[in-house]
């Protein structure tokens, strides 16, 4: 008998391969393991997947270090708020980071990736609703933000990640941080969840390759 979490990744990929555009790349699925243990996440693992995502350091750690070491395919997303303090091990642990939204931030872990040598990639989070409870850079902040990132400290910064607030315009937040991610030379976006991602997968053909 198949997974039940195979079903539903699977139900999951059938849907975004029916939003998206012909002829254009399918986004990446970032399976957020947060919270479950390995046990739940194996049947993915082995059936090839490879994009996990995470949002505690230490957690992330104890989890996944025995099957990484047994499968240097496995691509970890740190997908929650990071703090300063946690830049070291973040950057032992993860691949990408979904979440940079300060300069402080951007600083440490460009410290720890000189450290390690060690090159992650990196989404900056964009607080695209003005939301005070949420972190993120404001959206009048974002160019400058990125030449920092980018030029300044040589972080490999390969697109934007947003959570859009809770109410009925996620279609517009979705097309305008797309068209932002575009008119900045960026490739790959992070937006999307299980509740809105049929909505991102539609705007993701303004940029390629993406990533939801």
């Amino acid at each position: 008998m198949r997974s039940e979490i195979i079903n539903k990744f699977n139900l999951i990929q059938d849907d975004i391969k029916s939003s998206i555009r012909p002829n254009f790349q399918r986004p990446e699925i970032i399976c957020v393991s947060k919270t479950f243990p390995i046990e739940k996440i194996m049947p993915l693992v082995n059936q090839g997947h490879i994009h996990f995502g995470e949002n505690k350091v230490q957690e992330t750690d104890r989890k996944w270090s025995e099957i990484r070491h047994k499968n240097k395919q496995i691509r970890l997303h740190m997908v929650g708020s990071l703090q300063t303090n946690k830049a070291k091990k973040a950057v032992e642990l993860f691949d990408f980071i979904h979440s940079l939204d300060s300069i402080r931030l951007a600083e440490a872990l460009k410290k720890r990736e000189i450290q390690l040598q060690k090159k992650l990639s990196y989404f900056i989070q964009v607080n695209i609703g003005d939301e005070k409870q949420k972190g993120g850079i404001p959206l009048s902040e974002v160019r400058d933000f990125l030449n920092h990132c980018k030029n300044k400290i040589q972080l490999n910064v390969i697109g934007l990640m947003v959570i859009p607030p809770m109410d009925e315009k996620n279609e517009k937040y979705f097309k305008e941080v797309s068209n932002l991610n575009y008119s900045l030379g960026l490739k790959h976006l992070s937006m999307g969840m299980s509740g809105d991602y049929k909505i991102a997968v539609s705007y993701t053909h303004l940029t390629l390759p993406t990533k939801a």
